[in-house]
Formats: C-alpha cells, structure tokens, sequence
C-alpha cells in the first residue's frame, strides 16, 4: 500500500491556503496529466460531498472517482468512490508555524492484482504521483500567496437562539430570489470586524458583536476573497431589517441544506452548520 508525501511552507496564512483548496480551476491545471471533472454544488468550488472523476489520457480504463468528505481551515480529505483501485486517499494537512503555513500533501493507495499490481506502482505509479504531487505543491503556494493579497468582502453569520440570519438578494436579476449572508467590502483602514459592524448598520439597521472566522476565505470570480465572521445582535431584542434585500429569514440548521445560496455562500453550508451545532438554543458563538 503505497504511501507518497510531499511538503511546502508558503508565507500564506492556513485560510489563504484553505481557500487555494476551494478553487476548482486550480486543482484542474495541477492534475496533469490526468483530465479533472468536477461534479460541484457551487461553480467553480468546492464543498464537502462534491464528486470529482479523473482520467489518465490514453488510458481508457484508468478512470478514477473521488468524493470531498472535509474540506477546510485545516485542510482537505478525499476518498475513492469508484475505479480500478481497491483503495486511495487523499489528505491535505495546514499547520500553522512561525514561518507560515506548513502544508503536507499525502496519496495513500492500494492497486488490484496483487504483485502485478505492487510491479506496476514501482514502475509506473509512484513516478506519477511524484509529478502530481509536485505540481500541487507549485500550484498551492502561488495561488494562496495571491489571494492572501486579495481585497476582502466581508460577511455576516449572524446567530440568535440557535438559528442563523440570512437574506434574499433582489437585484440583479441573475441573483434575484437567492440567498446568501449579510455583508460587503472592506474599506481601506477598516478591520474586518469594523467593516461588518458598518456593514450590518447599514444593511440590516442593527448592530452586532463580531466573532471568529467560520470557514476558510472563499475566492470570488471578481479576484476578491469572503471572509465570514460570527456574530451575534449588540441587542438581542433588536429585529433586522431588510433595506436592499427581499426578505430577511432565522433559518436553523437543517433549512440550509435545501436553499438556493449564491456560490459562494453554498460553500460555507456545512461550517454554518456546526456552527449552529456548536451555539446551542441560546445562539452563544465565539468571540474574541
């Protein structure tokens, strides 16, 4: 059972990284010289459940499927769904250090045929992973550094007794009807909890107590990163507004599964939903 592993320290912060991990172009240009479909919930990103199919070329048979079980803060892990293997995984584990982020890279596999099987992975099996590996860890680092640069679009998760606020877009009309979490850009100056306590004042007329990150940061097409903060209302009798959007929801955990979220939203689905896990009836988050 063959285990390959490959190292990188990149000055990205874990987040940074963890959002290199997201980004489904990405992991296409670094599978060479496999082929990479991407089955995803959210475009262009991915999310716990997603299925991904690979496919060596000139090889017919050599078709792989593969299933996101976690994806995250402290990295990513896959497994095998269907193929000519009897086994693989594979891990990606961030650890923050003084130098940066330390990311390691493992494909642990197992080959049918017995010592057919173990031949072929000497000759032919390990040399590619190397190349695999290789590319992603290239591919890794230059895509964390750049979006730790990134401009930041700051959001709200904003917990009252155990369910979380959410809104309905109204314009424009290719995102009219969806959902997605309160929030907006960060201003030159601002910190990300100032631009979320400015933010929610102006979106939903209240104030709120910003917490921890939830999730990792989320790439956005326009070159931009989603940073989500949890947050609970300054007032907790005080009732949100809906100034720009069409309606405002207390959604609970099981609701989020089934909404029409923009993509980028989607993607946090499953950390909202430990979160809430985690906040218990009386919507307690984590504050610093």
């Amino acid at each position: 059972m063959p285990v390959l592993r490959n190292t990188l320290l990149t000055s990205a912060p874990p987040r940074s990284v963890a959002a290199a991990l997201l980004d489904v172009d990405l992991a296409r240009r670094v599978a060479a010289p496999a082929e990479l479909v991407a089955h995803t919930a959210a475009p262009g990103l991915f999310t716990e459940g997603d299925e991904v199919d690979f496919r060596l070329r000139g090889i017919p048979r050599a078709r792989l499927r593969t299933r996101v079980l976690r994806i995250g803060m402290t990295g990513m892990s896959t497994v095998l769904v269907a193929g000519p293997l009897t086994r693989l995984r594979h891990e990606v584990t961030l650890a923050e250090t003084g130098a940066g982020t330390l990311v390691t890279d493992s494909l642990e596999w197992t080959s049918p045929c017995g010592p057919l099987g173990r031949v072929a992975d000497s000759l032919v099996g390990r040399r590619l992973v190397l190349r695999v590996l290789a590319n992603r860890a290239r591919g890794l680092r230059d895509r964390a550094e750049e979006l730790a640069a990134a401009p930041v679009v700051v959001g709200a998760a904003i917990v009252r007794e155990g369910r979380l606020l959410v809104q309905q877009r109204a314009y424009p009309a290719e995102c009219a009807g969806r959902w997605e979490l309160p929030g907006g850009r960060v201003e030159p100056g601002e910190t990300d909890a100032e631009a979320l306590v400015r933010e929610c004042r102006e979106e939903l007329g209240v104030e709120v107590v910003p917490g921890d990150q939830v999730g990792p940061d989320i790439p956005l097409p326009n070159g931009k990163v989603l940073r989500l903060l949890a947050a609970r209302l300054a007032d907790p009798a005080a009732e949100p507004r809906p100034y720009d959007h069409q309606a405002l929801s207390w959604s609970a955990a099981a609701d989020l599964v089934d909404m029409d979220w923009l993509p980028a939203d989607r993607v946090v689905v499953p950390d909202l939903r430990r979160l809430l896990a985690a906040s218990g009836p009386a919507g307690a988050v984590a504050h610093s």
